[in-house]
């Protein structure tokens, strides 16, 4: 493994307390890896599957996502919705060959600053120690197969609403 590689991570963040978690480090000048491109999102059980895998069809060695502490989301059990769709973004990942650890889940309040810069930290370096990600020979240029994996993926969805 090259010593020069630098990962490239996409972060979804809640607006409520992981980004505000992360405006915190920074006013605070708590340095942290700044690998991670962030993206704010109103609530971590809004981040789509599909947002995951297209970022790391697009380029991203992983992706972070962010949100409240189980039993303090603003939008009541969200995170709970967000656990059950990293569960299943894992899954899918394994299922493709992808090593999981290329995604994870990560609770924080705005208040915990140096915890999320922690925690981006440890992230950047697990995704660093595994390298580049290669999707398969033309796998970034191919949209039917990312088209098909985003069917899966709400097909799943809907089922798993129908078992609630």
């Amino acid at each position: 493994m090259s010593a020069t590689f630098e990962p490239k991570i996409v972060g979804f963040l809640c607006n409520w307390c992981s980004y505000r978690a992360a405006d915190l480090a920074g006013s605070a000048r708590i340095k942290y890896a700044s690998n991670v491109r962030i993206i704010r999102v109103m609530c971590s059980g809004r981040v789509d599957p599909t947002f995951v895998m297209k970022a790391l069809s697009m380029g991203a060695d992983g992706v972070m996502i962010a949100g409240c502490h189980p039993g303090e989301c603003h939008y009541v059990e969200q995170n709970y919705k967000a656990m059950r769709r990293f569960a299943m973004v894992k899954h899918t990942l394994r299922q493709m060959g992808v090593e999981d650890e290329r995604v994870h889940l990560v609770w924080a309040s705005a208040a915990e600053g140096v915890q999320l810069a922690e925690a981006i930290d440890k992230f950047v370096d697990n995704v660093r120690r595994l390298g580049p990600l290669k999707w398969p020979e033309n796998w970034a240029e191919n949209g039917e197969r990312l088209e098909a994996l985003e069917k899966i993926v709400h097909e799943h969805e809907e089922a798993m609403e129908v078992l609630r």
